[in-house]
């Protein structure tokens, strides 16, 4: 029975990232397709969250509205406040980490990721060589929504609440400040840089809190000008240095 259990969590789990990859496979499939890149593919991107949002916050949707869905008070019949339960979400959530990072970095070191890399650089040489851009970069926007939908499934038993304002385009923003400032084109990058964002987030969310946003755009400003590669990018230099 316990099997059962957390059988069905790791389907539902399954089920929230493939949810996410139909989400938008069909929608973005037509903005690779008309060539659209750069800042418009941005503004596309968050005016359509702000669109869902906007949808879900609507009562007739049936997803609570300004509420959301809360009350999630047990998970797979234990409760979802008690020590162990939550010490098992780390756990998974950790574990899920893991399992992402190993398999994207094996992708990274394939002809696969090798393609994505040259598409970043200079896609239209790429094309003149005969490759077909449109299906490598579709498959990777599918690929993070599947990887962003699991987070999603796990973050909510955690937080016992989800409210259409988690959809808010400042959360997007944020993940390009994690991105940034670990160090673009790195997946050790992105976790460091999401690990220190959080931590001043977190303290500066509770002692300044009227000030948040103001501090995450300039911390953004800082990076980009004076860390463009990040903080992996000053591990490089100081490794270079020693050599």
């Amino acid at each position: 029975m316990v099997l059962g259990r957390h059988a069905a969590f790791l389907v539902g789990d399954g089920i929230g990232g493939f949810g996410a990859r139909c989400d938008c496979l069909y929608l973005w499939f037509f903005a690779f397709r008309s060539k659209i890149k750069g800042v418009y593919f941005s503004i596309i991107t968050q005016a359509m969250v702000y669109a869902a949002a906007l949808l879900f916050f609507r009562n007739e949707t049936g997803f609570g509205g300004n509420n959301g869905f809360t009350g999630f008070t047990t998970l797979l019949g234990y409760d979802i406040t008690a020590a162990s339960t939550r010490s098992m979400l780390c756990f998974v959530t950790a574990l899920a980490l893991l399992l992402s990072y190993m398999g994207l970095r094996y992708l990274m070191n394939q002809p696969y990721g090798r393609v994505l890399g040259a598409i970043r650089d200079s896609e239209n040489r790429l094309q003149y060589l005969g490759y077909r851009t449109l299906w490598y970069k579709l498959s990777a926007w599918v690929l993070s929504a599947v990887i962003a939908g699991i987070a999603g499934a796990l973050y909510v038993p955690q937080v016992g609440i989800i409210n259409p304002s988690e959809m808010n385009p400042v959360n997007s923003i944020e993940m390009a400040v994690w991105v940034a400032t670990g160090g673009r084109g790195s997946l050790v990058g992105a976790i460091l840089g999401t690990g220190v964002v959080n931590a001043v987030k977190t303290y500066f969310t509770v002692a300044y809190p009227e000030f948040w946003l103001l501090i995450l755009g300039g911390l953004f400003v800082v990076v980009t000008l004076f860390l463009p590669n990040g903080i992996m990018g000053l591990f490089d230099r100081f490794k270079k240095e020693k050599q």
